[in-house]
């Protein structure tokens, strides 16, 4: 048994499939698999039931998530040890958006004050068109957001990370049982709309595309209203693996699945205004986030 297993395993059962565990580790699927089975065979357990649309934990699989936890954990508390907080001192303006202010930063930002004890990061949530106004005029220093909503041409960035889109549905819901959705059996189907940061403009862009147009139940900006009425039967949707959890906060089971036409990708990243010379404490940000999803992965 290994770190490398236990963060793999970690990552699946959080997730709920190897596919999803695997884009967040930006490792293949067979690595997943393989780390997966080996520990199943030096444990002479079974860590997960495959079921339709993902991985469910078993008993001997709950046991050991919260060892696997509390082993990484305990890991991740001895690096820090050796590893001196850097003595960069000062102050920088970080714009983000809704999605990525609740889905993305909170453990970075835990990660950097602990890395970074006298850098003082001011954060602004908005939307991408106040931030792109906002860098535009000096305002942010560094912007992490939705790169896949970009279209201005002085703003430039770079991608960190892309979350895949899936459908949503409930475990009893018939679509469930055959694995796979087309968009002509989706548009039969109430939809729910979520519509911060853009998700409903992008959401009708790839509609459009498919040639098939959303039966809309209901527009909101909850992503936890989404998720309790996917999880009760009420609707279906189409989101990204970054928003996921596998129930809702009614403890109601859900699932995704892939579908028949190529949704795009929910892309996450940085931006600061073209041409712009970055201070020191921007470039700290910048080679932090560019490390973690930037560097070769071939060693894990």
């Amino acid at each position: 048994m290994d770190v490398r297993q236990l963060k793999y395993f970690v990552a699946t059962a959080e997730s709920g499939q190897v596919s999803r565990a695997a884009t967040q580790l930006s490792i293949s699927q067979s690595s997943v698999t393989t780390a997966i089975r080996s520990l199943e065979t030096e444990l002479n357990a079974q860590l997960f039931h495959r079921v339709r649309g993902g991985m469910e934990l078993s008993d001997p699989g709950r046991e050991l998530l919260a060892s696997a936890r509390s082993i990484l954990r305990k890991i991740e508390e001895a690096k820090r040890v050796s590893q001196r907080p850097t003595e960069i001192a000062g102050t920088i303006s970080v714009a983000a958006t809704y999605t990525v202010m609740g889905y993305f930063l909170p453990g970075h930002l835990d990660r950097l004050a602990q890395l970074f004890p006298k850098l003082d990061i001011r954060l602004s949530e908005l939307t991408r068109e106040s931030i792109e106004e906002g860098l535009l005029s000096n305002r942010f220093d560094l912007a992490v957001l939705l790169t896949s909503n970009l279209s201005n041409p002085d703003i430039e960035s770079e991608t960190l990370f892309r979350s895949e889109r899936r459908l949503w549905i409930s475990n009893d819901h018939p679509l469930y049982r055959q694995g796979r959705a087309t968009f002509e059996e989706i548009a039969k189907e109430d939809f729910i709309m979520l519509t911060v940061d853009e998700a409903a403009s992008t959401s009708m862009k790839y509609w459009g595309l498919s040639g098939h147009t959303p039966r809309i139940k209901l527009r909101t900006s909850s992503t936890e209203a989404v998720r309790s009425l996917v999880a009760n039967g009420r609707g279906v949707t189409i989101l990204s693996d970054m928003v996921y959890r596998p129930w809702s906060l009614e403890g109601r089971r859900i699932s995704t699945l892939s579908t028949d036409f190529m949704v795009p990708s929910m892309d996450v990243g940085l931006a600061w205004r073209k041409g712009q010379s970055m201070s020191p404490e921007a470039q700290v940000l910048y080679e932090y986030f560019r490390q973690i999803y930037l560097q070769p992965r071939g060693s894990q």
